[in-house]
């Protein structure tokens, strides 16, 4: 799959990511928004199981942000399952080097209405940690609204904080 969005191009990963993708998630501030399977620090062995990961997902979506000819960044769709088969989770994240240049509210806008052609969704929700408004901005920008805060449901790196759930309908 390949999109090209005002400010990047969101494309499948390839083997050959594994530099950029290791070189872009190796931060702290990353890693501090992500739930834990996104590690920091990120080494090459975890670039290398996640491009071997999404390209054999046949459920999830998983794309590259693209700049320049290279992966700064990554986006993906996440169907949920049993009583919740109606809905997907977006998830984005950016090397902070790109970070405030409306790239991944260009991601999202553009991979919206990728979601529920794809996938039999009726709804896409986010959970956004509390700590990130920049991420609930993207969020809003793109047409999510506040559905709820779920008080105390994410303990990241000892910290308790509340995720707050955006969503949008199709």
């Amino acid at each position: 799959m390949r999109i090209i969005t005002p400010s990047s191009v969101l494309r499948d990963w390839n083997l050959h990511d594994a530099g950029s993708l290791t070189k872009h998630a190796n931060n702290p501030r990353i890693a501090a928004s992500m739930r834990d399977a996104f590690p920091f620090p990120y080494t090459l062995d975890n670039a290398n199981r996640f491009i071997r990961m999404a390209t054999a997902s046949n459920t999830n979506l998983f794309l590259a942000i693209e700049i320049d000819g290279e992966a700064v960044g990554g986006i993906g769709i996440h169907p949920l399952d049993d009583v919740k088969h109606r809905t997907a989770e977006i998830g984005y994240w950016l090397s902070e080097s790109f970070w405030g240049h409306g790239i991944v509210t260009d991601a999202v806008r553009s991979l919206v209405p990728v979601a529920f052609e794809r996938y039999d969704i009726v709804r896409l929700q986010a959970g956004i940690f509390s700590n990130n408004p920049s991420s609930m901005r993207v969020l809003e920008k793109c047409g999510f609204f506040k559905e709820a805060i779920h008080k105390n449901a994410i303990t990241k790196n000892g910290v308790l904080l509340d995720e707050v759930m955006y969503v949008r309908f199709g």
